[in-house]
């Protein structure tokens, strides 16, 4: 039974590989053989060259990276509060729900990097715009998802709890947050990604430090080695933080792997 689940771990790991593995050995191809300028799709190795330099000798990649971390932390944090408590309030409340949904939907129509302008000028250029952009960036999916979560929870489910005269605020941790979780936690993931998008637009256009600045400056000076090396250390940050809340959301819903 053991050495079964060994081989389909590791013939899963292996097959999502492959994708990742085609792309770089179709990189590598087309930069060895100049099927595109090298100009414009350095090769592999020099961009690997690239991190290794960006992180070791200069630390440029590292720092970039620490400050884009450190605000989509305090962005994202604040967006899942907010977006999490007025989810819930909407999800189980008709009234709540009524009263602000014209308005939320309306304001979630106006694409983010159309907010960037805007934010500038109410809070400067300094790290409280960018920290908006990225709540506005990972409220909204995040609110809709746990609305969706809440407002799906199984009606008999909720009538057996009012049965039992459960108080609101059991009907609450014992009903509608179990049914929702799955539902929030994929909510959280999206309005992870979209951080990401958010953090580096708002970098590009009003930032003197941080990977969108790093990329922005860069694609500048006609250096894309680096921007490439900044896309990759994106990417992998990124996937690493999905993977931790992945990890996150299996310990929070122990049912669900009990049943797999």
């Amino acid at each position: 039974m053991r050495d079964n689940k060994i081989f389909t771990h590791t013939r899963t790991v292996l097959w999502k590989l492959i994708l990742p593995v085609f792309i770089l050995l179709f990189w590598l191809l087309a930069a060895e053989f100049a099927w595109v300028s090298p100009l414009l799709l350095p090769s592999p190795l020099v961009v690997g060259r690239t991190i290794q330099m960006q992180l070791g000798q200069e630390g440029t990649l590292l720092a970039d990276m620490s400050v884009s971390l450190v605000r989509i932390l305090r962005g994202y944090s604040l967006g899942a509060a907010v977006g999490i408590t007025f989810g819930v309030l909407m999800g189980m409340s008709p009234k709540v729900n009524t009263f602000f949904m014209l308005t939320l939907t309306a304001i979630r129509q106006v694409p983010i990097m159309a907010w960037i302008p805007l934010l500038i000028i109410w809070f400067g250029i300094g790290e409280n715009s960018k920290i908006s952009v990225i709540f506005l960036a990972s409220y909204f999916p995040i609110l809709v998802n746990t609305m969706s979560g809440i407002a799906s929870t199984d009606q008999k489910l909720l009538e057996v709890g009012r049965m039992y005269h459960l108080s609101r605020w059991k009907l609450f941790t014992k009903i509608y947050l179990p049914s929702a979780l799955p539902v929030i936690f994929t909510g959280l993931k999206v309005g992870l990604g979209i951080s990401w998008m958010a953090v580096v637009g708002a970098e590009m256009i009003a930032a003197s430090a941080g990977i969108g600045f790093r990329i922005n400056d860069a694609r500048s000076l006609l250096q894309f080695p680096i921007v490439y090396a900044g896309m990759i250390a994106i990417a992998v940050t990124g996937l690493a933080m999905d993977m931790i809340l992945t990890v996150v959301t299996n310990l929070s819903m122990p049912w669900k792997n009990n049943n797999k």
